[in-house]
């Protein structure tokens, strides 16, 4: 491979490598569900990778007027009730399932903020592999689905929709001071959910150890490479290769987690990442529909 192909390629690479990540640290993350739930497995993964993040980009250095601390706090609380609702959701749906559910929030976002003609199509595209998954009509695959999962799915995609328009408002503020005092500030809204749900258990050092690798893993690493694929890549090529996340999480649940779907599932799941793709390609070249500091994704 010549230098210019891997220039233009590595920048894909990384963002499929952080989505990668993401399914990884999440698939091992579900697996301390048993023992301390999935409020104290959220508490545990928000509240390391704010550590490390903070450590990271020293968020103090740059100082912030009152309106600026706002906008992060509530930035940081739609990141926080966003983490902690996902995890409610992986707690009764399948991995790939509520990923795919989740992904109405920021297409919801990209529709609303371009609404040409065209975006009736992935509007629709999105309805359809939404109809695929929720229990309407006689849809043996939704009957199948938790509705406390999926209610926490949809409640996810809000969150995501909101942090993504409240992110928009931080613009005057560096992206890594914004996401690692976001993130402190939504582990301050986590954090408390988990110790009323595990209480002592999380500070059994065997847990801890595995939560700062689930830290790590699904946000440490995803963060750092999507930033720097972020500098690199059109706002389009970034989203398409984002709307990926759906079909790897459900690969990702398959392998590690035994969490195999249905025919019906997977067409849903191609119907949303299809709908994403779409937002993404026809997104006008003059604007953009999220900014930097959304770079993180939910789970």
């Amino acid at each position: 491979m010549s230098k210019n192909s891997w220039n233009h390629w590595w920048p894909v690479l990384a963002v499929l490598g952080s989505v990668t990540a993401l399914g990884l640290g999440t698939s091992l993350a579900k697996q301390l569900f048993p023992v301390i739930g999935a409020q104290g497995t959220s508490a545990l993964r928000v509240g390391f990778a704010a550590l490390m993040l903070v450590c990271i980009w020293r968020p103090w250095r740059w100082p912030l007027n009152r309106q600026q601390a706002k906008s992060l706090l509530a930035f940081g609380v739609a990141l926080g009730c966003m983490n902690l609702l996902f995890y409610m959701a992986l707690r009764d749906i399948p991995f790939g399932i509520a990923v795919a559910i989740e992904f109405s929030g920021p297409l919801a976002v990209a529709i609303y903020y371009s609404r040409r003609a065209v975006d009736f199509v992935w509007l629709a595209l999105a309805i359809v592999g939404l109809a695929l998954i929720l229990p309407l009509g006689g849809n043996s695959a939704g009957l199948n689905l938790s509705p406390v999962g999926i209610a926490s799915a949809f409640g996810a995609a809000i969150c995501w929709a909101l942090y993504i328009v409240l992110g928009r408002r931080l613009g005057s503020i560096p992206s890594g001071q914004a996401v690692s005092l976001g993130l402190l500030c939504a582990a301050l809204v986590v954090v408390p959910f988990g110790v009323a749900e595990a209480g002592a258990k999380l500070l059994t050092p065997s847990i801890l150890l595995f939560g700062l690798m689930v830290a790590a893993i699904s946000s440490a690493l995803p963060y750092t490479l999507e930033m720097l694929a972020l500098r690199r890549l059109p706002p389009a090529t970034f989203g398409i290769a984002l709307a990926t996340e759906p079909a790897i999480a459900a690969f990702m649940g398959m392998l590690l987690l035994s969490e195999n779907l249905t025919l019906t599932q997977w067409s849903a799941i191609g119907c949303i990442m299809a709908a994403a793709m779409g937002s993404a390609m026809t997104r006008p070249t003059n604007k953009t529909t999220e900014p930097d500091v959304a770079a993180i994704t939910s789970n």
